[in-house]
């Protein structure tokens, strides 16, 4: 009985050896990291769309307006949603579709 006794803490001495070198193997490159998780960098965040001064844009859009108040307010909401405003005071709408495609509830263009 005594040599299998032996044995069997000879194995688990060993044993205890090998999980301890395939720890700190798993460990050696200098990563903080803990085991199981991956050891690739983040992705990169997008940057945000640069901040777009709705107030001047649709001033300059709506500056020929015979009815500039609510040309402001209207271009104002659209310029809040979509982030973009088209150059000139009208048309160009392909420059900014988002603009383009909003509508009033009776199938109107909402944005001038």
């Amino acid at each position: 009985m005594a040599i299998s006794s032996s044995k069997i803490v000879s194995i688990f001495i060993v044993l205890s050896l090998l999980s301890l070198d395939l720890v700190h193997a798993g460990m050696g490159s200098g990563s903080s990291m803990a085991p199981g998780q991956d050891h690739k960098s983040p992705a990169p965040t997008p940057l945000p769309p640069p901040a777009l001064d709705c107030d001047a844009a649709c001033g300059v859009r709506c500056s020929l307006s015979s009815r500039p108040n609510l040309c402001k307010r209207a271009c104002g909401t659209c310029c809040f949603r979509c982030h973009c405003v088209p150059s000139g005071t009208a048309g160009h709408y392909e420059e900014c579709p988002c603009y383009a495609s909003q509508t009033t509830h009776g199938g109107v263009r909402k944005c001038p």
